[in-house]
C-alpha cells in the first residue's frame, strides 16, 4: 500500500473528530471518485474523468481533427468524438461533462496483425493509452489493401474482436467501432469481411465520401458522395444482413476541387488521369476543400452555385490566375445541408444508428455572421428528422 493510499485508509477507517454524518459521507463519496478516476485526473472535477456509460438511441459520431475549433461544436448533439488530432484532455473533461465519449484513432500494418501476439501488445498498448487518458474507446481506421484469400483478411476480423473484447472487460461502457468504406463491394481493393467485423464491433461508421477514389467510366470531375451511389451502398450493406442499427452514416463537410483540362458548355469539366489502385482515374486528380472555404469562394465564382439532379450534389466552376497560372477553369464539388438532408433522410427511413461527418474542424466558428449561419445550418441537419417536427 504507497503511502496517499496509506493516508486515505486511515482517514475513512478514523475520521476526524466533530465531521458530521451528511458531511462524512460526502467525503468519503468524493474519495471514492478520485480513487476511481485516478489521482491524475486533468479534470477539474474528478468524475469527469470516469468512462461515460450511457449508450444513446441516436448517434452522432464526430471525428476531430485537433486545434480548439471543438469550443464551437454543437455539443447539445454530439455523443461521440474520435479524436484523430494531438491529444487534448480539455477536450476529454469538456466531452464528459456534456455525456459524449472520447475515443482513441487506431490503426496498423495489416502485414503485422498476422501475428496473434503481435495483435495482443497492440490491443494492450492501446488499452492503456486508452486508460491513462481517461477515455472511452477507440475508433480503428484501417484502409488498407486486403486480398479475399490472403491471411489478414481473417486476421482483421480476429483484431476487432479481440480489440472489442479487451476493451468492453477492461473499461465499462466503452465503445469499438470500425471505419469502412461507402460501399462493402471491395472498394480500394479492400476485401474484408464486413458482417464478421460488424458483429465483432458496436458498430461500423460508413465513410460515405470520396465515392470517386476509382473512376472507371469517362475522367470528369463528379460528387464526392452522390445521393444514388450512396445508398445503393447502404442497401448493399443490409443486404449483407447487416444490422441497420450497426450502420452510422458519415457525410462530407469538405469537397473536392479539380483542375478542368476542358470545361464544356453544359458544366462537364475533364480531369487528368491520375490512377489509384487498379482504376485509371480518381479523385486523387483534385485537392480537397474544407468547407469554410467553399462557403468564401462561391460568390466569386464564374458560375455561382449550380446543381445537378442527377447526382442530387451542388457544384460551381471558378477561373482564378493566381492560384493556376497556366488558366485552367476549375469545378468544385461538395456537399451543404440540401444535399446532406436528402441523404439523410434514409437513416430514418431503415433505421441506421446515427450520422457522422469527416470533420468537424472543416466549419467556420470565426463567429463571423454570414459563417456562423452557414455553420449552424450543417449541424442542424445533422439531427433526426422525426425530431425536427
Amino acid at each position: 500500500m504507497s503511502r496517499p493510499q496509506l493516508r486515505r485508509w486511515r482517514l475513512v477507517s478514523s475520521p476526524p473528530s466533530g465531521v458530521p454524518g451528511l458531511a462524512l459521507l460526502a467525503l468519503l463519496a468524493l474519495l471514492a471518485l478520485r480513487l476511481a478516476a485516478g489521482t491524475d485526473c486533468p479534470c477539474p472535477e474528478p468524475e469527469l474523468c470516469r468512462p461515460i456509460r450511457h449508450h444513446p438511441d441516436f448517434e452522432v459520431f464526430v471525428f476531430d481533427v485537433g486545434q480548439k475549433t471543438w469550443k464551437s461544436y454543437d455539443w447539445s448533439q454530439i455523443t461521440t468524438v474520435a479524436t484523430f488530432g494531438k491529444y487534448d484532455s480539455e477536450l476529454m473533461c469538456y466531452a464528459h461533462s456534456k455525456g459524449a465519449r472520447v475515443v482513441l484513432k487506431g490503426d496498423v500494418s495489416l502485414k503485422d496483425i498476422i501475428d496473434p501476439a503481435f495483435r495482443a501488445s497492440w490491443i494492450a498498448q492501446k488499452l492503456n493509452l486508452a486508460k491513462t487518458q481517461y477515455m472511452d474507446g477507440i475508433n480503428i481506421d484501417i484502409e488498407q489493401e486486403v486480398n479475399c484469400l490472403s491471411p489478414e483478411y481473417d486476421a482483421l476480423t480476429a483484431l476487432v474482436k479481440e480489440t472489442t473484447d479487451s476493451f468492453h472487460r477492461e473499461i465499462e461502457g466503452s465503445q469499438v467501432t470500425f471505419d469502412v468504406a461507402w460501399s462493402p463491394k471491395n472498394i480500394d481493393r479492400r476485401c474484408y469481411n464486413y458482417t464478421g467485423i460488424a458483429d465483432a464491433c458496436d458498430f461500423l461508421f460508413v465513410m460515405s465520401y470520396d465515392e470517386q477514389s476509382q473512376i472507371w467510366s469517362e475522367c470528369i470531375a463528379a460528387a464526392n458522395a452522390p445521393y444514388n451511389q450512396t445508398l445503393t451502398g447502404y442497401n448493399d450493406y443490409i443486404k449483407m444482413s447487416i444490422n441497420p442499427k450497426k450502420l452510422v452514416m458519415g457525410v462530407p463537410w469538405y469537397g473536392y476541387d479539380y483542375t478542368c483540362l476542358n470545361l464544356s458548355e453544359d458544366h462537364v469539366c475533364t480531369i487528368a488521369k491520375v490512377p489509384f489502385r487498379g482504376a485509371p482515374c480518381s479523385d486523387a486528380a483534385g485537392r480537397q476543400v474544407p468547407y469554410k472555404t467553399i462557403m468564401k469562394q462561391i460568390n466569386s465564382s464564374i458560375s455561382g452555385n449550380l446543381w445537378d439532379k442527377d447526382q442530387r450534389a451542388p457544384y460551381y466552376n471558378y477561373k482564378v490566375r493566381l492560384f493556376d497560372p497556366a488558366g485552367h477553369f476549375h469545378q468544385v464539388w461538395y456537399d451543404n445541408p440540401q444535399s446532406i438532408s436528402l441523404k439523410a433522410t434514409y437513416i430514418q427511413n431503415y433505421r441506421l444508428r446515427g450520422i457522422g461527418m469527416w470533420n468537424a474542424n472543416c466549419l467556420d466558428y470565426s463567429g463571423d455572421a454570414v459563417a456562423k449561419q452557414q455553420t449552424e445550418e450543417m449541424w442542424e441537419v445533422l439531427k433526426p428528422k422525426l425530431l425536427q417536427r
